[in-house]
Parts: C-alpha cells; sequence; structure tokens
C-alpha cells in the first residue's frame, strides 16, 4: 500500500493517505520514454517553413547571358547561395501526428505516477476549492518548496476546485491541470505534484453505498 502525505492548504501535515492500486503501477521506463515522446510530438505546431527560390519575391530576369562572360552560369538573383535568395533544403511545415493505444496511455499515466511516488514527488492538498487569494497559495508553496526542494508545481485539480484556477495561474511556477485530463507527460514533467484531496473522495463514496446495500440485503 502506497502512502503519500497530506497538507492543508495552510501548509499543515495532517497525516498520509493510502493511495488507490492505479498509482502502483510497476515502473516501466522504456514504455514511459515512448509516452512522454509520443506527447511532446504533439504539442510541436510544425509551421516552420523557409521559402524556396520560387517563393522569394525578387525578379526572375537573368542577371547576364549564359557564355562568355567567366563567371558562373545563373538563372536569377532567387538563387540560394545570393543574399535574399532561396533557402534550398529548409524546414518545411510537415506535422506529425503521432498517437498511444489508450491502454498504453493508462499505463504509462500509471507508471508516471508510481515514478513521482518513489521519488517523494507527489502530495495531497486538501482544502484547495475554498482558496479564495492568490497569496494563500503562494505562501503554501513558499513553505514546500523548502521541505521537497521543489521549484516547480502541478496542482491536479478535482471538478469542485475550478474557481481555484484563476488564483493559480497567477503564479509563475505552477500549473494547473484537471485530474480527468492529466496524462504521463504532465506528471512526469511537472515538478512536485499536488494533488486536489477531492478527486479521492469522488472515488471512495460509490464504493461505500455498494457496501451498506449489500449489508441490508443480507440482513433480511
Amino acid at each position: 500500500m502506497t502512502k503519500v502525505p497530506v497538507f492543508t492548504i495552510k501548509g499543515v501535515r495532517t497525516g498520509d493517505l493510502a493511495l488507490p492500486k492505479d498509482f502502483e503501477e510497476e515502473i516501466n521506463l522504456p514504455l514511459l520514454a515512448q509516452a512522454v515522446y509520443v506527447y511532446e510530438e504533439r504539442n510541436h505546431v510544425g509551421l516552420r517553413k523557409t521559402k524556396t527560390r520560387s517563393e522569394v519575391n525578387r525578379t526572375s530576369k537573368k542577371l547576364y547571358k549564359q557564355k562568355g562572360t567567366g563567371g558562373a552560369r545563373h538563372g536569377s538573383r532567387r538563387a540560394n547561395l545570393f543574399v535574399g535568395g532561396g533557402v534550398a533544403l529548409g524546414p518545411r511545415p510537415v506535422k506529425r501526428v503521432l498517437t498511444l493505444p489508450s491502454s498504453l496511455k493508462i499505463k504509462a499515466k500509471g507508471i508516471a505516477y508510481a515514478l513521482k511516488v518513489g521519488e517523494k514527488e507527489l502530495a495531497v492538498v486538501s482544502g484547495l476549492s475554498r482558496v479564495d487569494k492568490t497569496k494563500t497559495v503562494g505562501d503554501f508553496l513558499k513553505s514546500l518548496a523548502k521541505s521537497f526542494k521543489a521549484k516547480s508545481f502541478t496542482f491536479i485539480l478535482s471538478n469542485d476546485a475550478k474557481e481555484t484556477v484563476k488564483f493559480l495561474r497567477n503564479l509563475s511556477s505552477v500549473r494547473t491541470i484537471f485530474f480527468k485530463d492529466a496524462n504521463a507527460f504532465d506528471i512526469y514533467t511537472g515538478g512536485l505534484i499536488l494533488m486536489d484531496a477531492g478527486i479521492f473522495k469522488v472515488k471512495s463514496e460509490p464504493a461505500q453505498k455498494i457496501v451498506k446495500k449489500s449489508v441490508k440485503k443480507v440482513t433480511k
């Protein structure tokens, strides 16, 4: 059973939380590297481009006659060896769209979580949905930066903490993402991962209801 520390938004440690089995994935670095590469590649816009000799805005008039000048033969000033001419073999706007199967996405995300837990770069924060000032979060991160020696932070929020985003986005060293949208790349490159305690409360409620119903049926 994997446990991580739980902090209040005031920076007080209240205990440890046992994480679900999804966070105990066996470490597979090649798979994680493949997933990170795919997500990185998809972030590239792929619009870089240089102009060829047919695209530059220069005259196409022939410089001088073909023979008898003693110089090399040129068609126009658009050639790539002239200043202001076209670029030979330059980058073209090509976007490569790589994909991962859903099963590998889920597995890679579990590996990223497990890696962060093993490196002690994951913690749970309670009270994020009640934040009303950026200064509150700033003071909280200063206290964590000393104990965890972290320089960047990623908050993984539950749906109940939607209003908290506007207070977190003012901090330069902070990234925010919702739990349902988090992927292996966000987790692996996110620095210290701070998860909203509301994420785990939502998961535990349905299980408690099922247990209560089954107990009632047995007693009858």
